[in-house]
């Protein structure tokens, strides 16, 4: 891809070819934050959910002082989930702790599951303790990737007290929540934590064994 100017890739966000507003978002990507912040909020309000996508994952990225707010808004008030998705996705980007407030309201008040997964999956990257209470309501969930994600997220913030939670999952139907079991018991060492990732090491699924295994040697490790 050739790098373009600042101008040009302003110019060209106006294209009218969706395809030339693309090209040029995508050449922020080595552009310093300040300068690409004005750029990705010519296209933040984009007729093109795909580039509208690529601009909230690009204010995840580019971090400035007024990405927080933007990306806020844009969660709080958007018709569409999946913008509302990558919002929440985003602020997990961020890794600022003042999302927690945010996320905890947009995960009881947001009816679409996909919301819900991207706050889960966030509140595991902000590893705000306080995420405690919604990663275990979110296991009750009827949806399986919301178990994926708060399973994951529950071992980014190493919440021991979650184990005893999780540990009915060792024998669910869903692989991938297998494995990310298997992958968050590596964060929480207590005797259960081994005991399953044992169990776990003899998963039909080679990548639910391997992650066991991979859990087992961190925990050992960390005991030496």
């Amino acid at each position: 891809m050739v790098a373009l100017t600042l101008k040009e890739i302003s110019d060209q966000l106006e294209s009218p070819n969706l395809r030339d507003r693309m090209v040029a978002l995508a050449n922020l990507r080595d552009v310093p934050a300040e300068d690409a912040l004005p750029l990705i909020k010519k296209v933040l309000d984009d007729e093109s959910l795909q580039l509208r996508s690529m601009a909230i994952f690009a204010l995840g990225i580019k971090q400035t002082p007024e990405s927080y707010p933007l990306l806020v808004k844009i969660l709080e008030n958007d018709p569409d989930y999946g913008i509302r998705a990558d919002a929440a996705g985003a602020l997990g980007y961020l890794g600022d702790a003042r999302a927690f407030e945010v996320l905890s309201r947009a995960f009881y008040e947001d009816t679409d599951w996909l919301v819900r997964f991207s706050v889960a999956v966030s509140l595991g990257n902000i590893k705000d303790p306080r995420a405690h209470e919604i990663l275990i309501k979110a296991l009750d969930s009827d949806e399986v990737i919301l178990h994926q994600a708060a399973i994951a997220a529950l071992g980014e913030i190493k919440d021991i007290e979650s184990v005893d939670l999780i540990l009915r999952f060792a024998q669910s139907d869903d692989w991938l929540v297998r494995q990310r079991l298997a992958e968050a018991l590596g964060n929480l060492p207590t005797p259960k934590s081994i005991s399953a990732l044992k169990y776990l090491e003899k998963d039909s699924n080679p990548n639910v064994a391997a992650a066991a295994s991979y859990s087992l040697q961190r925990l050992e490790a960390n005991e030496g």
